[in-house]
């Protein structure tokens, strides 16, 4: 069964718009080791913003409110960790 004839389209919107706003938080951070240079913080910060309320919002469609909030926040610790990881992994991938 394909994956999404399962999980309804909402919810993947929500989870794309999540990875998206993390992306954006972290390539504005000055810490960032994706990227030679960071990306300008107020134009990143307001993109991931309203990415996460629109991930809040697609969520919101498919999912009660509480489950939404719930999958939201899962979302968030997730991008807000893994991020940093990846871009610590491909910085000494490169400086090799």
């Amino acid at each position: 069964m394909p994956l999404l004839s399962v999980m309804p389209l909402f919810t993947l919107l929500g989870l794309l718009a999540a990875t998206l706003a993390g992306l954006c938080l972290y390539a504005a951070s000055p810490h960032q080791r994706l990227w030679a240079t960071n990306w300008p913080q107020r134009p990143a910060r307001l993109a991931s913003a309203a990415l996460f309320l629109a991930s809040w919002l697609a969520f919101a469609q498919d999912m009660q409110r509480l489950t939404a909030t719930f999958m939201f926040c899962t979302m968030l610790m997730l991008v807000l960790v893994v991020w940093p990881y990846i871009g610590a992994l491909l910085h000494v991938r490169r400086t090799r």
